[in-house]
């Protein structure tokens, strides 16, 4: 029953993302060229080259305030992109919560849901009931359309549990799939920032 299950959802997400590449094969959308960040950090003079994608606004789904990736240059970021139906993803979100414990706010974490059938109650909500305390955004067309442009449909399956990381330096890649631990997170951060 289980592997029928799992079928069906691999299925389903199979189709959500073939629909989303026609549907925005179909349109056009511009990409804005990537925009240079001033570092936050005092007497930081140099600036840090993020992707286009970073400077979209969303909105904390938990809090309700405005915020853009960009917002944390100079820290290591995780981007995760996920749907608040995948169980894989609950699993990353746990290491990712075990990682925020560890490390504090020395590295950012943003959950983008990228479920084009789900909005804001049901990311707050999820967020709530699992005692998520970091920002979750409902990712729009736009962004998620630049993130496939970047990293390719993988970015928006979410049982492969997509996580991309930015680094300090404001280079982004993404990482291997599946469930990472905090400790493997921990080290792909560390790997980045050498």
């Amino acid at each position: 029953m289980k592997r029928k299950v799992l079928r069906i959802a691999l299925s389903l997400t199979a189709i959500a993302a073939l629909a989303l590449s026609l549907f925005f094969a179909v349109g056009t959308i511009s990409v804005q060229p990537a925009i240079a960040q001033e570092s936050g950090e005092e007497g930081a003079e140099a600036t840090i080259e993020l992707p286009p994608w970073a400077n979209i606004e969303l909105v904390d789904a938990i809090s309700g305030e405005s915020f853009t990736i960009a917002d944390f240059a100079g820290k290591p970021i995780l981007v995760e992109s996920f749907a608040v139906w995948c169980s894989i993803c609950l699993r990353q979100q746990k290491e990712m919560a075990r990682l925020l414990e560890s490390e504090g706010e020395a590295i950012v974490h943003v959950s983008l849901d990228t479920d084009p059938n789900e909005d804001v109650i049901a990311v707050r909500t999820h967020a709530e009931r699992h005692g998520f305390a970091w920002l979750f955004a409902v990712a729009p067309v736009e962004l998620t359309q630049m993130l496939i442009d970047e990293f390719g449909l993988t970015v928006v399956n979410a049982p492969r549990a997509p996580v991309i990381l930015i680094d300090a330096y404001g280079t982004a890649r993404l990482l291997p799939g599946g469930v990472k631990s905090a400790e493997q997170l921990l080290k792909e951060i560390a790997g980045s920032s050498g």
